[in-house]
């Protein structure tokens, strides 16, 4: 898929896997559990794209560096970590890891997934990039929260799935635009622009039980 498509598979595989073992050992897993979530959280999302995309096996199967990548980063978390309780200001400083890795591994993986389906689509498609695009950066994660008994994150937080369907929009459009080179960087940039606000400031999509709440 070219250089650019490598460097934001390998930076989201790297930054998905780190969430994945934050997870695991918040959730006080042992090293097996935590390497599950990692695993899962940095190649799963990248699976599905790939079998909806018709490439099968999977990418991950067929050159497995980014799955042994997950696995190492996973054990050297575990060890790192078996130093420390995950308790007060070191829990603070593990959340804070845990939301950076998930902002970049969310932006670089809606980046490469967009990327795929512009070059597999209908020269001005929009519907089938952006929806490869959210279904890499969103699916890891997904399996990720239900392996740990946790409402997945793209469905409660803050400016999260919203973040990757309008950088993929976004993409899309300066790559229709001619500008193939600069759209992937301004994919990533706004994703994580936008959920670096949305951390910040605390924006949300409605919630109808709270809204109606306020209301009464």
């Amino acid at each position: 898929m070219g250089l650019i498509w490598n460097a934001f598979e390998l930076a989201g595989t790297i930054s998905f896997a780190l969430s994945g073992a934050i997870v695991g050992l918040v959730k006080d897993m042992d090293v097996f559990g935590i390497v599950v979530l990692a695993v899962l959280t940095a190649v799963g999302g990248g699976m599905i794209r790939d079998v909806l995309a018709g490439q099968t096996p999977p990418l991950t199967l067929i050159s497995p560096a980014n799955l042994f990548l997950s696995i190492a980063i996973a054990l050297a978390a575990s060890y790192y970590f078996s130093w420390f309780r995950i308790r007060g200001r070191r829990k603070r400083v593990l959340n804070f890891f845990y939301a950076l890795a998930d902002t970049v591994g969310l932006a670089s993986f809606t980046v490469t997934g967009t990327m795929m389906g512009l070059a597999q689509g209908e020269p001005h498609s929009y519907v089938y990039p952006v929806l490869l695009g959210l279904v890499t950066a969103v699916g890891g994660g997904v399996l990720r929260d239900l392996m740990a008994q946790r409402v997945p994150v793209v469905l409660v937080a803050d400016v999260y799935a919203t973040a990757s369907i309008a950088g993929s929009l976004l993409q899309c459009l300066v790559w229709h635009l001619g500008y193939t080179e600069l759209a992937p960087w301004v994919d990533a940039v706004s994703i994580i622009l936008l959920r670096l606000l949305a951390m910040n400031y605390k924006w949300q999509l409605m919630h109808p039980i709270e809204r109606r709440k306020r209301i009464r």
